[in-house]
């Protein structure tokens, strides 16, 4: 794996190519995106038909959209799709009309508090059209007719979403989940889709204990139909997280899971104390990503939220200020790392049985202490074997043991393998 800098670069690349397409929770931008996101990790790539009934839900119809512009009695466009994506309401239906300016008002969007940002607004489940436009472009638009073109279907079609599976030694899994439907929003959330593809290469290139499960989904509609499609598999999800908001630059948020005591939860808290990165650690509610549907209580699944500021945490959440220049190489590097830390701690998190559990055994005859000659940290690799031992009684695990104790969490592992080699403990 590339150094975590170079890494950075690469993710700020991969946004900077995505940033440009228009997608949507249903269409060919979803599409595009995830064939870009292919070219690093292979997906499958599956299409669930308009009208297939998903839990409480139904796959909506299939959004495209070919062009779009507000132009001015002398055909100058002042709105046009072809500069900013997020100049046109999400699932606008079609529409080719000529309007004094006075009746357009009612469809357009801005942002008085913020005049030179464009917001990001949707309709998908009402049939509506609408633009969304700076303030100070529309207080500069004269009074007169406007010709207004959405060059858009609305169509029976598919909703499309990807998986990756990176195989491990057991069939029980981690879902990490990001949604690919928004538009050009760098942080909100082609960030996410970054780290999480990175993610999946890095570990790719280990041998990970869980098999860990990529979901690349439209929000909300796409996590549900995933789960509604894999009910069966559901129960072999242990952990999982939702990435989203990766690249800012703010500090590191993580949302407990429903059942706030999940054992992500407990290892997300104590890799973010260990790192001592400057953090925030939330309680769950039931708004936000789709870590909302993971953990309805029907599924109640271990299932956290990681991100850098929560989403509706900054200013340019759903805005054109949410652009290139928002997220950076830096932040997603950050992110990245902390996500590799937290898995490495979760894939060793196991419980162990004291093979010799009537007193303290020998650990000199074994050549235990030898081993630690010369090391720095001898003492404190000395109490981690003790500490292992005493609290391997098939209930406790790691990080039990390193919560306990106030030893890291590497230096506990590490203890764990060095008495399983001589065969003192088992997992």
């Amino acid at each position: 794996m590339a150094p975590v800098t170079a890494a950075g670069e690469e993710m700020y690349a991969l946004v900077e190519r995505l940033y440009p397409l228009c997608r949507s929770i249903t269409g060919d931008g979803v599409r595009a995106t995830l064939d870009i996101v292919g070219e690093y990790v292979p997906l499958e790539v599956r299409e669930v038909p308009t009208g297939t009934r998903v839990l409480d839900w139904t796959v909506p119809q299939e959004w495209n959209i070919r062009d779009a512009y507000i132009a001015d009695s002398a055909g100058n466009r002042v709105v046009d799709f072809a500069a900013s994506s997020l100049h046109v309401l999400g699932y606008s239906v079609p529409v080719s009309a000529t309007m004094p300016l006075a009746e357009l008002r009612g469809h357009l969007h801005t942002l008085p508090d913020h005049p030179s940002w464009i917001p990001y607004r949707t309709s998908y489940y009402r049939p509506e059209w609408g633009f969304c436009l700076a303030q100070e472009t529309l207080d500069a638009l004269p009074d007169g007719e406007y010709e207004v073109c959405v060059d858009s279907t609305l169509a029976d079609g598919h909703l499309t979403y990807a998986e990756h599976v990176v195989p491990g030694q057991v069939a029980d899994e981690v879902l990490v989940s990001c949604h690919v439907c928004h538009p050009s929003l760098a942080n909100d959330n082609l960030a996410g889709i970054a780290v999480a593809t990175f993610l999946a290469r890095a570990l790719a290139e280990a041998t990970p204990y869980y098999t860990y499960r990529f979901l690349f989904a439209p929000g909300t509609i796409g996590a549900i139909t995933w789960l509604a499609r894999n009910e069966e598999r559901v129960a072999h999800v242990r952990h999982g997280l939702v990435l989203a908001c990766a690249g800012d630059p703010g500090q590191l948020n993580y949302k407990r899971s429903r059942r706030g005591d999940a054992e992500i939860d407990r290892v997300m808290r104590h890799v973010l104390d260990a790192s001592e990165r400057p953090h925030h650690i939330a309680e769950f509610t039931p708004y936000g990503y789709d870590e909302r549907q993971f953990c309805s209580p029907g599924f109640d699944l271990g299932v956290g939220s990681l991100s850098r500021t929560p989403y509706a945490g900054y200013p340019e959440y759903h805005t054109s200020a949410d652009n290139l220049d928002f997220v950076s190489p830096e932040a997603m590097a950050d992110t990245l790392a902390l996500c590799r830390e937290a898995f490495a701690v979760l894939d060793r998190n196991r419980r162990y049985v004291n093979l010799s559990p009537y007193g303290e055994p020998q650990l000199g005859r074994r050549g235990l202490y030898d081993s630690l000659g010369g090391r720095s940290d001898a003492k404190q690799a000395q109490m981690a074997m003790l500490w292992v031992l005493s609290l391997s009684d098939g209930e406790h695990t790691l990080l039990d043991v390193a919560e306990r104790s106030g030893l890291p969490f590497d230096t506990v592992a590490a203890a764990a393998d060095a008495l399983g080699a001589a065969g003192l403990v088992k997992a």
